[in-house]
C-alpha cells in the first residue's frame, strides 16, 4: 500500500467531509475528534497500514448518514445513520479512488457504528471506542453512564487508558 497515495486520499476525504457538512461546525468538529482518537488508538494498538486507512476513512465518514436521515425522516438516530450512511459513503469513497474491498469494509463500519454486539474486528472496536470518547464528552453524560460504557464497551488497552484519563480522573473512580 502506497503511504503517500493513502495519505492523499485521506486528506481529500477530510476536505470532502468538511464540504459535506458545510455550515455545521459541530458535526465537522465531531468527526475530526473521532478521527483523531481512532488514529491514535489504531496506531498504538499496532494496526497495519491498510487496516489503519480503513479505520481512518470510517472515522471521517461514520456520521455521513445524518444528513440523508434528516432529509428523509426528520430525525437522525443511530439506526437511521447506519441505514442511510453506507449509500452516500460508497459513492464518495469510490469517487476518491478507494479500492472496492476497502470501500466495502468502510461502509460496513458506517452501517454498524451504533451496533455494539458482534463486533468483528479491531477497526470496528476502535471506531466505537473513539466515537464514545467524543460523544460522552459532547453529551455531558453523567458519571454512572460513563462507568457503564467503560465496563461494557471498551476493550483496547489504549482506548481504556485514554478513557480513564479523560473521563475518570483521580477521585472520580470510586463507586458512589
Amino acid at each position: 500500500m502506497d503511504n503517500n497515495c493513502c495519505r492523499q486520499q485521506l486528506d481529500d476525504l477530510f476536505l470532502r467531509m468538511i464540504a459535506y457538512f458545510s455550515g455545521d461546525p459541530k458535526r465537522i468538529q465531531h468527526f475530526m475528534k473521532v478521527h483523531s482518537f481512532a488514529r491514535l488508538i489504531g496506531t498504538k494498538e499496532g494496526m497495519d497500514e491498510t487496516s489503519l486507512f480503513i479505520l481512518e476513512a470510517a472515522a471521517y465518514t461514520h456520521d455521513i448518514g445524518i444528513r440523508p436521515a434528516e432529509e428523509k425522516y426528520g430525525r437522525c438516530d443511530g439506526k437511521l445513520q447506519e441505514q442511510e450512511g453506507p449509500i452516500v459513503a460508497q459513492k464518495l469513497l469510490s469517487d476518491l479512488g478507494v479500492e472496492n474491498y476497502m470501500v466495502e469494509r468502510i461502509c460496513y463500519l458506517i452501517g454498524h457504528h451504533h451496533t455494539y454486539t458482534n463486533v468483528d474486528g479491531m477497526d470496528y472496536q476502535i471506531l466505537i471506542e473513539a466515537d464514545f470518547l467524543v460523544n460522552l464528552y459532547e453529551d455531558q453524560e453523567d458519571l454512572r453512564t460513563i462507568r457503564k460504557v467503560y465496563d461494557r464497551i471498551f476493550k483496547t488497552k489504549t482506548g481504556k487508558e485514554i478513557f480513564r484519563q479523560m473521563l475518570l480522573p483521580e477521585g472520580k473512580e470510586e463507586k458512589p
